[in-house]
């Protein structure tokens, strides 16, 4: 058929949110140095379909201890680098431009590989309002909250921490 165009969204139905850009410069941006995590786009920017955070981590650098989620599936884009990363049972290696979707209820933990540095995209779907999350943490990380407060908050973020004795033995020999 030449010259037809393709459908548009049902009459009547418009998205929740607008097309959304963010600008470098206007993510907030926690941590310092090589190790840092850009809020880029949390749930109330998305209508609830994601979430978006860019984190950086220097040279063998741990990430995120091992957890899951109960009902968002996570993806990691690797823009630089390389990754270490728990999936379930088994422990991957990612590097620049490989691309690792966890799904939910899945343990999963990263670090950027041992020698290397690490830039990641990484996207929670559907998305979790987590900024504050990450702002707590940050809190955490410079001994202004307790590692108690990030258990508190589990159910509210979705983040479920757990024990994995595979990521203990590689980040060990790491």
């Amino acid at each position: 058929m030449s010259g037809t165009h393709p459908p548009g969204p049902p009459s009547g139905e418009q998205p929740g949110f607008s097309p959304l850009v963010v600008r470098r410069q206007d993510a907030e941006v926690l941590g310092f140095g090589s190790d840092t995590i850009a809020l880029v786009a949390d749930a109330s920017a998305t209508d609830g379909l994601l979430g978006v955070t860019r984190t950086t981590l220097g040279r063998g650098r741990n990430g995120a201890t091992p957890h899951y989620h109960r009902g968002s599936a996570e993806l990691f884009f690797v823009l630089d680098g390389r990754l270490q990363v728990l999936a379930g049972e088994e422990v991957l290696e990612v590097e620049a431009g490989d691309t690792l979707v966890v799904p939910p209820h899945t343990v999963h933990a990263f670090a950027a590989a041992p020698g290397a540095g690490a830039d990641v995209l990484i996207t929670i779907t559907p998305g979790v309002e987590r900024f504050g999350y990450f702002r707590l943490l940050e809190r955490v990380r410079q001994g202004n909250a307790s590692p108690q407060d990030l258990l508190a908050v589990q159910d509210r973020f979705d983040t479920h921490f757990v024990n994995s004795i595979p990521w203990l033995r590689t980040r060990a020999a790491a």
